[in-house]
């Protein structure tokens, strides 16, 4: 398992404490668990329930804790304005989120101005999940989120395609990728086609795509001690495969305004041999009710790097409890119910959420109705985080603009990581 890369920032100033138990003013939260009060009526903040199985199990919770009922507030579906509404819910001490779903990646900035509470957690069965899930939960060795959900990138493949070239294994190279797409677009069969995406948008998704084809060429954003290195060979390497795919037509011009549910759709209508995509799509691309074209002619694969199997950036979401919200004893009974085992059982066979539970990964029922466990398994427990900072809206946001404007060709990759090099340095200095 891999260390996390830790950036450390100058803490901004945030708001003053109100609650019960939490909040502060920006400095150094304490870390210890408080006191837990109030019953009543909560609600649970995250992006779209596209699948309706989160009020599902919210009205499980709800018929069984009369008076403690908790209402579900569906923000945006794209993360980054989900994570500036919650900030602003933050900034301005209300007490409208309670139960906030957090991408991994946001737990250090949140616990770190003081926006959530620092968690019992002898309360919560981590010992029974993937350690990496665990680490994305901590700031400072406390616990300030529960893991709910995990994700890892996998190498979506046209199985059927690949067998007709005469390709046994999939690519652990993207050498091996490219060639395989050579020989699976000159048959007639996949006349249209185009050989592989990712998600290239502007958006945290593009951030995520960045640091995987850095690890995946031996780079890092950061080294061991949170000090940016992002200006290497290594790093170019892995943003040139990028640059030189969307010039070689590897890459289709227009993905570069794919996010997950632009390239899925393109996957589903038979139009890519390969993707990078999140395991949420394995159902909805396998789904026989006519939604998709690829349904029983795929399989998932580690993703390719320049050596050999590359790297996962590390996803997924975790719960977190506001500073400044009301009914905090009935908050955390929910947080406990909504990361169990029994749902996450749930989410995974209804919608392929990653889980966190090591339980489920090695369950044979399970396995054998979802094939591709033991490949995001082993991508979750090798996968690198993103960068766990403070000011993670900033450095995300450096990262997004050095990555597209290489991309489209507004800026070397050479020039565009130098760059990066020297904001990101700006933003650790002092």
């Amino acid at each position: 398992m891999r260390s996390p890369l830790v950036l450390l920032t100058v803490l901004a100033a945030a708001a003053t404490a109100c609650g019960s138990s939490g909040g502060g003013d920006g400095g150094d939260p304490q870390g210890e668990a408080g006191s837990f009060e109030g019953r009543g009526p909560i609600t649970y903040v995250q992006g779209k329930d596209v699948t309706g199985t989160v009020q599902e199990q919210i009205d499980r919770w709800n018929a069984d804790h009369p008076g403690e009922e908790v209402t579900l507030i569906e923000l945006s579906e794209n993360a980054d304005e989900q994570r500036q509404q919650m900030i602003q819910n933050a900034e301005t001490q209300s007490d409208a989120y309670t139960v906030l779903s957090l991408d991994v990646v946001w737990t250090s900035e949140f616990a770190a101005h003081q926006w959530i509470e620092p968690l019992p957690a002898e309360e919560f069965p981590l010992d029974e999940m993937l350690p990496p899930t665990v680490e994305t939960a901590m700031y400072r060795d406390s616990l300030y989120a529960v893991p709910q959900t995990s994700d890892g990138g996998l190498l979506y493949y046209r199985s059927d395609l690949l067998e007709a070239a005469g390709i046994a294994e999939p690519p652990t190279t993207w050498a091996e990728m490219e060639e395989a797409c050579d020989a699976v677009l000159a048959l007639p069969e996949a006349a249209g086609m185009s050989c592989y995406t990712g998600q290239h948008e502007k958006y945290e998704g593009l951030t995520v795509n960045f640091a995987e084809a850095v690890n995946s060429a031996g780079g890092v954003i950061t080294d061991e001690n949170g000090t940016p290195d992002v200006d290497t060979p290594e790093a170019r390497a892995g943003l040139d495969f990028l640059v030189g795919a969307f010039e070689d037509g590897t890459i289709p011009r227009d993905a570069i305004t794919y996010k997950e549910e632009e390239g899925r759709r393109a996957f589903q209508g038979g139009d890519l041999v390969f993707m990078r995509q999140w395991p949420y799509m394995y159902g909805m691309a396998n789904a026989t009710d006519g939604s998709s074209e690829v349904a029983g002619n795929f399989d998932v694969a580690p993703l390719p790097g320049l050596d050999g199997p590359g790297a996962s950036s590390l996803g997924g979401h975790n719960l977190a409890l506001s500073s400044f919200a009301e009914n905090k004893a009935t908050a955390l009974d929910f947080m406990k119910f909504f990361s169990n085992e029994e749902n996450a059982r749930t989410n995974l066979e209804v919608t392929s959420s990653a889980p966190c539970y090591a339980a489920l990964y090695d369950d044979p029922a399970l396995a054998e109705q979802y094939p591709y466990l033991p490949e995001l398994k082993e991508s979750i427990l090798n996968a690198v985080p993103r960068p766990r900072v403070v000011e993670y809206g900033r450095v995300t946001a450096a990262i997004q603009d050095a990555a597209y404007a290489a991309l489209t060709g507004e800026k070397s990759s050479e020039r565009a990581l130098s760059d990066l090099q020297q904001t990101l340095l700006e933003y650790t200095a002092g």
